[in-house]
């Protein structure tokens, strides 16, 4: 058995032994479509299966509804779909399919990449005109994910400032409005300076963890499921009713190690 599916048959165990709470989950995309060989680059198809089990088997809802309802002291039970980065396939492939079954998406956006017309690594980046198309929609929401994707767990207070005010300037000078959430880079938490300039800037801040959230507590450390290619619908399904949170903790705990000398 391997590492992973050891990991898998842990969680699966666990799962069984101690259910998920009801509470908001979170979930995580970042390509759709894109024809890469990246784990977090869904075939169409796929992504449309999963798109159409949240529309027939759960309540869907936006980013600000959910966030709204924590606030308010309530404990919403659903889930809400969030994309990072901004690559191009998320207008080109993904937005359509969820137009087409009527399921809303936060994009956390790099805004560098607009401009740029690349991501920091050289994915094609959607064009600000491709963002104002999807935002035309009605079920698209466009919020913060830095401005050059910089992790934020080594940065000093002023380049952690510097990056949040310049992505919160560019989504208001280019899409016309004020981002309100923003998602950590890589899911990976700030160091102390930047989780306070996050604070003082956005209502919530996203991370990963595979965690239920269940109250106003956790809306600075919101807890988002990843979903990659090799997740079938079985394991899909886990995941959305907040399932698999071994191999969450698991994951967390690599990708710490493994981004803990990276800047991007």
């Amino acid at each position: 058995m391997s590492a992973r599916s050891a990991v898998r048959w842990a969680a699966r165990t666990l799962d069984r032994a101690i259910p998920a709470r009801d509470g908001l989950v979170v979930l995580i995309y970042h390509r759709v479509g894109g024809g890469s060989a990246s784990a977090v680059d869904l075939d169409v198809a796929v992504f449309r299966d999963q798109m159409r089990v949240l529309a027939e088997e759960h309540r869907v809802l936006s980013l600000d509804a959910a966030v709204d309802a924590l606030q308010a002291g309530e404990r919403p039970t659903g889930v809400v779909v969030t994309f990072d980065d901004g690559a191009a396939d998320y207008c080109d492939c993904a937005v359509p399919v969820m137009v087409e079954l009527g399921v809303p998406s936060t994009l956390y956006l790099v805004t560098s990449a607009p401009d740029a017309g690349v991501l920091p690594w050289g994915v094609p980046a959607a064009s600000w005109a491709a963002l104002r198309d999807a935002r035309a929609t009605g079920l698209v929401d466009i919020q913060s994910h830095t401005h050059d994707h910089r992790l934020l767990h080594k940065a000093a207070a002023a380049e952690a400032a510097a990056q949040l005010d310049r992505s919160i300037e560019a989504i208001q000078t280019k899409l016309g409005h004020t981002p309100r959430h923003f998602a950590y880079p890589k899911a990976v938490a700030g160091n102390t300076a930047s989780r306070a300039a996050v604070a003082q800037r956005f209502r919530s801040a996203a991370v990963a963890g595979h965690r239920v959230n269940r109250s106003a507590a956790d809306l600075q450390h919101l807890g988002r499921v990843p979903i990659s290619r090799g997740d079938d619908l079985v394991t899909f399904r886990r995941k959305v009713a907040g399932g698999l949170r071994a191999e969450g903790a698991a994951r967390d705990v690599y990708d710490r190690w493994r981004y803990r000398g990276a800047t991007t």
